[in-house]
């Protein structure tokens, strides 16, 4: 339902009471649309975001989503990774020189990014970066969408980001690590293992936005300030 006036809304929470349900709004802003409307509301308490592209307040909304998941099905070893996360970003902010590194693979104009199950949001994450602070035309795929047809667009030279959280069907990406090497293509790997599958979102978001960063500076961009976007558009 979309909410045009205030007795439309106070009509939908009322409606909602009637049947339990109870909108969760994820939001850095309190005084948003958003979080007036819902039932509840998760700050992500993230401070201002001042940067177009919003990245911290895609992490951090990662984030929540995994709390409030571990607050519906708590379990003692998911509660325990959630406790080293801050670390995890630590260590991949850490890595920052690694990633920079990668730059000059993404020189031209296209790149694709390939993400399969969790990460698959991450590798839309990435593209989307890429594409609004360095220009880069990049498309996401979901791994075995890609293989069953995009593919064919593979050429000699063309940078192919895999986002890579480990897991259990880690051996299952081999085989396509080996077919994109046979047809020439620029392969680059965004891994981590520090966390458990789940929560490598946050981890490879954070790689991903620090490598758009720099490839937005090697082009003279300012990805605080992308060329074409405002910070807030109407969503009809």
């Amino acid at each position: 339902m979309q909410v045009h006036t205030q007795l439309d809304l106070v009509i939908a929470r009322r409606e909602a009471r009637r049947q339990g349900d109870l909108t969760i709004a994820i939001t850095n802003s309190l005084e948003s649309q958003l979080a007036a409307t819902a039932e509840l509301v998760l700050a992500l308490g993230a401070g201002a975001e001042n940067s177009v592209p919003a990245s911290k307040t895609y992490t951090a909304s990662v984030l929540a989503l995994a709390l409030i998941s571990q607050g519906i099905d708590q379990d003692a070893v998911f509660e325990a990774a959630l406790r080293d996360v801050p670390k995890a970003i630590a260590a991949a902010i850490a890595n920052e020189p690694q990633v920079a590194a990668l730059v000059p693979r993404l020189a031209g104009q296209r790149a694709i990014v390939l993400g399969r199950g969790f990460n698959f949001s991450t590798a839309d994450e990435i593209a989307l970066k890429l594409s609004e602070t360095s220009y880069v035309l990049a498309r996401a795929w979901s791994v075995s969408d890609f293989e069953h047809g995009p593919i064919a667009i593979v050429e000699s030279g063309l940078p192919v980001i895999l986002v890579d959280g480990g897991g259990p069907l880690e051996a299952e990406l081999q085989p396509l690590r080996q077919r994109l090497a046979a047809m020439g293509c620029d392969l680059i790997e965004l891994t981590d293992r520090t966390l458990p599958e789940e929560l490598t979102p946050i981890t490879l978001a954070v790689q991903g936005q620090l490598l758009a960063l720099h490839v937005a500076a090697a082009r003279g961009i300012d990805p605080d300030r992308p060329r074409a976007i405002h910070k807030v558009t109407k969503t009809w």
